[in-house]
């Protein structure tokens, strides 16, 4: 039979002893693997919370009848308690409701703010039931009455609260993963959209890869929009920075891109239209935008081209693969108001070429020691040495084989977007 603590018979003294109904025994052997077994190998710390030194005295021979291991820490005040939470967080706090420097609630209240995941189980007297109920409600896992525990009950109501918190804590995460994964699946719709074609004149391959250490998709963004006039609009931009904040910002610049597009805003008042919005939206002064638009008619022999800030692009023909860095302007948010405009350049460009627009996190990996990087050359000899393949495993390609030369240096850091159009002479 397990050890009964009492703390509520009064010594003739005026104190309250210990009152241990059997002496303290060595765990078995069994005990010792169970007790392993419980904490996966690793004791857990138990920090006490009492000023009365029979009560603690009490709960130190409950650990030691009951066999299992744990490392028992001692606080005599709230003030104490606080400095060792904040030392080393303890998986479980048993907390005397009367303290020195705190009555009741308010003793949880500032524990739990400090040790948000430590499981705290309160300890009543046996007059004060009411208040244990009080503090479960308040956050604590359990309450234990003084004088009504044994040491095999005393410890299960410990493991029990430190196993409810961690199914607690995990319910939390699983909560926050489901939300952070609904985040992430409104900004890839806003990102990364269906192209809205109004007829096949045009095939779209578009890719889209986070960096290396991002969870979230970044800012990187695309979108290609068809006119009722039989043109093709396409876009390609970057947002400086990542995380949700530049992911936000990028939907809000594609989407007021299309908007503008189809309401027949074009060239330099287009840019100086997604400035006004960039300025507006953007969290500050230090957020800025590149992006890279192209133009084109139906049975035209050209395509009108806008830089701000932004690599150049990739023209596919019969004869090869060309590398065009049209003249351009800053990067929308830079210099705002900048009077000089966005130049529109016209590339030459047959019936059934096909345009290539990228994100400079495509070509901005490291390939060597120092700051070698891949760059547009790099990146137009890997689309030399590949110019024969169809459109998709073309773009793919060209991200496998820039990702598998940066590879040594540390991989592709910045998001990476794609984007490769397509004409049909037959349609």
């Amino acid at each position: 039979m397990g050890s009964t603590l009492d703390l509520g018979s009064q010594h003739p003294g005026g104190g309250r002893p210990p009152h241990i109904v059997n002496t303290p025994r060595q765990a078995s052997a069994a005990e010792q693997d169970r007790s392993l077994a419980l904490w996966s190998g690793v004791p857990p710390y138990v920090l006490l919370i009492e000023d009365d030194e029979g009560d603690a005295l009490l709960v130190e021979e409950l650990v030691e009848d009951s066999g299992i291991d744990v490392r028992l820490g001692r606080a005599r005040s709230l003030a104490d308690a606080l400095r060792l939470l904040d030392a080393e967080p303890p998986q479980c706090v048993l907390l005397d409701l009367h303290l020195p420097d705190a009555e009741g609630i308010d003793g949880l209240n500032k524990v739990l703010a400090v040790s948000a995941e430590a499981a705290v189980v309160v300890l009543t007297g046996l007059s004060e039931e009411q208040a244990g109920l009080t503090a479960v409600a308040a956050g604590a896992q359990d309450y234990l009455v003084k004088g009504r525990l044994e040491a095999d009950v005393f410890m299960r109501a410990i493991r029990y609260a430190i196993q409810r918190k961690r199914t607690e804590l995990a319910a939390v995460a699983l909560a926050a993963g489901k939300l952070h994964a609904e985040e992430n699946a409104r900004l890839e719709r806003g990102l990364l959209p269906t192209p809205l074609l109004l007829d096949d004149s045009v095939t779209v391959c578009a890719r889209y890869q986070p960096g290396r250490a991002q969870t979230l998709l970044g800012g990187d963004f695309y979108d290609v929009v068809q006119t009722p006039d039989g043109a093709t609009h396409a876009v390609v931009g970057d947002v400086s920075g990542h995380g949700p904040g530049e992911a936000a910002l990028g939907v809000c610049l594609r989407v007021a891109w299309r908007a503008f597009v189809m309401a027949g805003a074009r060239g330099a008042e287009l840019l100086r239209l997604l400035e006004q919005i960039l300025l507006a939206e953007r969290a500050g002064p230090e957020i800025f935008a590149t992006l890279i638009a192209v133009t084109r008619a139906p049975g035209a022999d050209t395509v009108r081209v806008q830089r701000a800030g932004h690599p150049g692009l990739l023209l596919r023909s019969a004869a090869g693969v060309e590398l065009h860095e049209v003249p351009g302007g800053p990067a929308l948010g830079i210099m705002p108001g900048w009077g000089a405009g966005w130049p529109v350049t016209e590339v030459p460009a047959g019936p059934a070429d096909a345009v290539v627009l990228f994100t400079d996190g495509l070509i901005e990996g490291r390939v060597g020691p120092g700051s070698d990087r891949l760059d547009e050359t790099g990146l137009l000899d890997i689309a030399r040495r590949h110019k024969g393949l169809p459109a998709d495993p073309f773009v793919d390609t060209l991200i496998r084989e820039a990702q598998g030369l940066a590879a040594d240096w540390g991989g592709l850091a910045d998001d990476v977007a794609v984007l490769h159009l397509e004409w049909n002479t037959s349609a």
